[in-house]
């Protein structure tokens, strides 16, 4: 890739770190529940698959944190024997699935203002990575980098499905990329490739990317009301900005967590007393920002206990002294509750 496209300016990839609190939009984990339903999966047969309580998806929930969207993508792909569910999960996306900013893509002019837009709206669909577009002599050139780069193919490719979904949707006509190429290996059906992304992908490449004719980004968005996208636009404006005054209490939270946990500190009267507000305050803050303070609490504790168990030196009752447990027994509980099974099974598993 040479000089960024003027239209979408070139993103940085996204630091690991960013992912620890990522979340997934109820809209945006839609078309993998359609996908499954459709293979004869559940959602409480999901869910469990995935190692979620039972009736998390009960409901299509506001948001869900991305790590349990993953778990729920590499369920669906087990459970429907489907290797290639990330693919088909894409081929069910809808306007709708982008959350507000999906709907301002719908008022864009031309393609260049739209993958403008996704550049910088993305996130508030979801966390799982980011969207770059650059040009390349006379290709566009769409990557995208996953801020989980562990997770199975079947995300990114579930991403680039979408993606050509929605395109040719938005196009009125089908969009197929002259090469797409994907970073992780694939020894499953050529065909099916072909058939959903329009060519056969490439595999082992150096990132996941589809080069498009440049001359796409002045196609025109057939019927686009072009009226609605500066209302529409100020709206994602918005929504964007109280995202990242939420994630910034919820950052704060989780740093204030991290200190006391140990010292049997984590308690909401006392972490809100480290940023300056009145519990009360906190509790608002949090649940504008879509959480509240056990569901933080918890997150932290869940993640630390994990890396803890992999400390084969620590005993049950250390690590639930640093995760300020009273008793091993309440960490046990807990524990459960997050993963599904007891403490000492998820430390065996994990090696």
């Amino acid at each position: 890739m040479t000089q960024p496209c003027s239209n979408a300016p070139h993103l940085a990839p996204p630091s690991g770190a960013v992912a620890d609190n990522g979340r997934v939009t109820g809209p945006y984990l839609q078309p993998l529940l359609d996908a499954a339903a459709e293979r004869g999966v559940a959602p409480a047969q999901l869910a469990a698959g995935a190692g979620l309580p039972a009736g998390v998806l009960l409901s299509l929930p506001e948001s869900l944190p991305a790590r349990d969207y993953i778990a729920l993508l590499d369920a669906g792909a087990r459970l429907a024997d489907d290797p290639h569910f990330g693919l088909h999960v894409g081929e069910k996306v809808r306007p709708g699935t982008f959350s507000a900013y999906g709907m301002m893509l719908l008022a864009c002019s031309d393609f260049a203002q739209a993958l403008a837009q996704t550049q910088r709206y993305e996130q508030l669909a979801h966390d799982l990575g980011r969207t770059r577009v650059a040009i390349d002599g006379l290709d566009a050139v769409y990557a995208w980098d996953s801020h989980y780069p562990q997770a199975s193919r079947h995300l990114v490719e579930s991403v680039f499905a979408g993606i050509r979904v929605f395109g040719s949707w938005l196009a009125g006509r089908p969009l197929t990329p002259a090469r797409v190429s994907f970073a992780h290996r694939s020894g499953a059906d050529a065909g099916e490739y072909r058939r959903i992304l329009g060519v056969t992908p490439s595999f082992g490449a150096a990132a996941h990317a589809a080069h498009f004719d440049a001359a796409i980004l002045s196609l025109p968005v057939p019927n686009a009301d072009v009226s609605l996208y500066p209302l529409l636009r100020q709206h994602a404006e918005r929504l964007l900005g109280e995202r990242a005054q939420g994630d910034g209490v919820v950052a704060q939270v989780r740093a204030a967590l991290l200190r006391r946990l140990s010292n049997n500190g984590a308690r909401l009267p006392l972490v809100a007393q480290d940023l300056g507000m009145s519990a009360r305050t906190l509790q608002r803050k949090l649940a504008d920002a879509g959480t509240s303070f056990q569901a933080v609490l918890d997150a932290v504790r869940y993640a630390l206990a994990q890396d803890y168990l992999r400390q084969r030196d620590l005993g049950l009752v250390d690590i639930a002294f640093l995760l300020g447990f009273q008793e091993q027994s309440a960490f046990t509980h807990a524990f459960r509750e997050w993963s599904g099974i007891n403490p000492g099974a998820w430390r065996e598993q994990a090696g």
